[in-house]
């Protein structure tokens, strides 16, 4: 019967992975996104094309329309025209490209490009997505979702309050359902319709334009020189850098710009001179608006090349709110000289006219530049906008600046509308955390028999992880959040883009706090939803019967297998580098997204059939995913190797194997030592460290006791009774002293040179060890490593000063930075073998493994390349 349990777990978890390459055949085979809108190629000249639908079709979003009039208007917008009546067109409605309008971003930092069709009384009658970025409408979603959920505002107005969720009558507010899992989506997607929609309408008389109060000013006479101007923020400016636009990092800028209102007396003279001010506002009528712009440096103009070929300034906007502002040659002045004393020289300079009674100079606005932004990687070419707000100083205006109330963030109205699950979430991490933090006392209540003062608060915790967290709020962490996260460090933080998954933030905040604390365990054996799930599958199983056919894999084999999940990580993390869409793919080794995101019976076969298949194993095999497969516990394993405090182990475990019998995790070793890299923290281990019967060492001192009628006292810190008497040494217990220590998971080690080493002095050394990995040892052994290695670490080192000067791209630094820790981890492991256990504050040096090596290299090197990425963004020297 052994054999054969042998043979069947070997065979299961074969199959398991010969699946998993079957089901990623699947996933990358191209023919999967023929009909994808997922990174979609759209024609290069979409934006600016004149005649829109010759390029897109749209008749998908107004299907009654005949004919399509040229982009017209700002915003642009195409008039949709019926069959003639008396030879004369009949205008049915427009249609519109939300990019021309909003480029607000999605979930993936990028906007989903919408094309819409609406009547003439306001109304939706087509929306279609020509292209998103949205990793979770590829794999975890379907298109189709999102589809069913732009079809929910057909028939609705622009005018009607529309928000994501339940309809409030009383408030006047009709609701839309969301996609589960892809929230912040179509939110974001909500937001856009809306305000492509209003824009177009206010810009057509379907609803009356914003009207806004004129500016008041408040008058002194008094003459102000160019950096009082700027100090006041009556004079903005607006740079663009050639990185920003995917140019190579020069001293010259793209463009830099200054601008300001010309409307205001105090600043029009400071600026023009009393004679041309007056001049000036002779030529505008009472609701017009003058501003000015110059450009001071940089290698493009503003003025573009529209105003040659159709009299249109292409380049630069004005918006205020949802409306905005181009301009013609009509709205052109010649700017004929800045009189402020300390003003810059310029190349180029107008003066622009805003006629429209909805614009005010009390309010803020921005000034938009409008360029072309280059993917350095593949070529293309997409319109980016680059902005720079305005809004007159409060002494200038009487009664000061107006209250504007600007519509909250996505991500806050997501907070604000959850704010109780999100606080029942906390609670919920906060209350396991501390049920943790008190284990010994709650293993010391249990015993081997009656594992109930643990066990009641992990089953409680697997519940509500599974139940609440999992099919509640989602909040399924994933490894394609280790890589954003990791992208998002080195190139582009934005605290927007991960505020907007709140459930996903906290339990991050969560994850990263315990693993260093104590490891991968508390999240992945206690609050991750799909091993909870795993996890009960096999308690399940052992009470219905099936006790008899579990088992585990054979420790050699174990041993081998556990490999797989880290190669994987590593796999998704060279991927992630040159793909992220194709890493992505690749993260459907994952089976969070069908288990809770999407539901097995919403997507395709393959996907159910590998849950299935996986759970299905776990009833047999406890946690086979988690300890073989999950590449989220790879990424946690490593720096679990530096955990503060693990758990208890005495020196008779060296000789005793109850635990490592016991261990589901099988993450103790025939030492007695734990691998906190692959302990769940089940607490088996720690009920009988104290069990005075089901531990063996204990059990046996209870007996002796008995025997000879002595007191039985607690058990100690160390695992022990607490002594009566000096207790006589014994050559079985010599023996045991003698073997390994199992109380750290290598052999203690200690650096000659850090003995006896104290304050500053020890301070130093510790840098100096973490900095600096060679060794005398070393180089006497391996002379030629050790000089390859010093030419590696100044070629590095010339490296980051290459990219500080900005001649290098983070790619290649990237690459660089890669290539050193490969090199520090192999002359590490000959001279410098060792790690530090638990605090770092600590001594505690303990022999290195291979993968403890890799451990330390890899994190302490991420952490030095980005404090060094964010200090050289911050400096603006680093090209992305």
């Amino acid at each position: 019967m052994s054999l054969m349990r042998k043979n069947l777990a070997t065979s299961v978890d074969f199959y398991l992975v010969a699946f998993f390459l079957l089901l990623l055949s699947g996933i990358i085979n191209p023919a999967n996104a023929r009909s994808s809108a997922y990174e979609a190629a759209l024609p290069a000249e979409l934006k600016t094309a004149k005649n829109m639908c010759a390029l897109v079709a749209c008749t998908d979003v107004f299907p009654s329309a005949k004919s399509f009039s040229e982009r017209m208007g700002q915003p642009p917008y195409v008039e949709a025209y019926g069959d003639p009546i008396a030879g004369k067109k009949t205008l049915l409605g427009y249609v519109m490209l939300s990019t021309d309008i909003t480029d607000t971003p999605a979930y993936s930092g990028k906007p989903v490009v919408t094309l819409m069709g609406m009547d003439l009384k306001g109304r939706f009658v087509g929306i279609k997505v020509l292209k998103h970025s949205e990793p979770i409408l590829l794999l975890g979603i379907p298109e189709s979702a999102l589809l069913n959920f732009n079809k929910q505002y057909l028939g609705k107005s622009v005018t009607d309050k529309i928000e994501v969720g339940q309809s409030r009558p009383d408030e006047g507010v009709l609701g839309v359902d969301a996609i589960s899992g892809a929230t912040v989506t179509v939110i974001v997607q909500n937001q856009v319709m809306m305000a492509s929609g209003m824009a177009i309408a206010r810009q057509t008389g379907i609803v009356a334009p914003t009207v806004r109060e004129p500016a008041k000013y408040v008058l002194n006479g008094r003459r102000l020189t160019w950096t009082e101007l700027v100090k006041q923020g009556s004079v903005q400016r607006l740079l663009v850098k050639p990185e920003q636009v995917g140019l190579e990092k020069n001293d010259v800028p793209f463009i830099e710009l200054w601008f300001g209102d010309l409307n205001h007396p105090d600043v029009g003279i400071s600026l023009l001179g009393e004679n041309s001010f007056n001049n000036l506002r002779s030529q505008l009528k009472p609701d017009e608006h003058a501003l000015f712009i110059i450009r001071t440096d940089g290698i493009e103009s503003f003025k573009g090349s529209g105003f040659v070929r159709g009299g249109m300034y292409d380049r630069i906007q004005v918006k205020q709110d949802a409306d905005s502002y181009t301009f013609r040659d009509l709205d052109y002045l010649n700017l004929y000289g800045i009189v402020a004393d300390g003003a810059p020289t310029y190349n180029e300079s107008a003066i622009f006219i805003i006629r429209s009674k909805a614009f005010s100079t009390a309010y803020p606005w921005k000034l938009s530049f409008l360029g072309n932004r280059v993917d350095r990687a593949t070529g293309t070419r997409s319109f980016a906008s680059f902005d720079a707000k305005y809004w007159l100083a409060d002494e200038l205006l009487q009664g000061g600046r107006p209250v504007v109330e600007e519509a909250a963030a996505p991500y806050v109205r997501i907070w604000k509308s959850r704010a109780i699950e999100i606080g029942l979430f906390c609670l919920l991490l906060i209350v396991v955390t501390i049920a943790y933090a008190y284990r010994e006392k709650l293993t010391r209540m249990s015993t081997h028999k009656n594992k109930w003062p643990v066990n009641i608060f992990k089953y409680s915790a697997w519940i509500l992880s599974i139940t609440f967290v999992g099919f509640g709020v989602m909040a399924q962490p994933s490894i394609t959040q280790v890589l954003t996260w990791f992208h998002s460090l080195l190139f582009q933080w934005t605290w927007s883009l991960f505020l907007t998954d709140p459930f996903i933030f906290v339990f991050w905040i969560f994850i990263i706090i315990t693993v260093f604390l104590f490891g991968r365990g508390l999240f992945c054996g206690w609050m991750c939803p799909f091993g909870s799930m795993s996890e009960a599958i096999y308690k399940i199983g052992e009470k219905i019967g099936l006790k008899r056919f579990q088992t585990h894999l054979p420790q050699a084999v174990h041993d081998k297998l556990k490999w797989l999940k880290y190669a994987i990580f590593f796999g998704l993390l060279a991927v992630s580098m040159f793909s992220m869409g194709l890493a992505e793919k690749l993260a459907e080794v994952e089976p969070f997204k069908t288990t809770f995101l999407v539901g097995i019976t919403n997507r395709a076969w393959p996907y159910g059939l590998f849950v299935a298949l996986i759970l299905g194993i776990s009833l047999f095999i406890e946690r086979p995913y988690c300890k073989y497969i999950c590449p989220l516990g790879a990424a946690l394993a490593m720096p679990s190797t530096f955990r503060w405090f693990g758990l208890k182990r005495k020196q008779d475990c060296n000789s005793c194997k109850a635990c490592a019998v016991g261990c589901g995790s099988l993450a103790i070793d025939k030492a007695g030592r734990i691998d906190h890299r692959e302990c769940l923290h089940c607490l088996d281990c720690m009920v009988l460290y104290t069990d005075v019967k089901g531990c063996p060492p204990l059990s046996k001192e209870r007996k002796r006791r008995d025997r000879e009628g002595l007191e039985i006292k607690g058990i100690g810190k160390d695992g022990y009774f607490i002594p009566i008497y000096p207790i006589p040494a014994t050559p079985a217990s010599e023996a045991i002293k003698a073997g390994l220590d199992p109380r750290m998971p290598t052999d203690p080690v200690k650096p000659a040179y850090k003995t006896n080493a104290t304050g500053l002095h020890w301070i130093i050394l510790e840098i100096v060890d973490h900095i600096w990995p060679w060794s005398a040892k070393s180089w006497s052994s391996q002379r030629g490593l050790q000089i390859a290695g010093v030419a590696l670490a100044i070629a590095a080192s010339l490296a980051w000063i290459l990219t500080a000067i900005g001649q290098l791209s983070s790619a290649a630094i990237i690459a660089w930075w890669f290539g050193w820790s490969v090199y520090e981890v192999l002359i590490r492991l000959s001279g410098k073998r060792y790690v530090k256990d638990g605090p770092w504050w600590r001594d505690n040096y303990r022999y290195a493994s291979v993968m403890d090596m890799i451990s330390y290299v890899s994190f302490k090197n991420l952490l030095i390349g980005a404090a060094l990425f964010l200090s050289l963004k911050t400096l603006g020297l680093l090209i992305v």
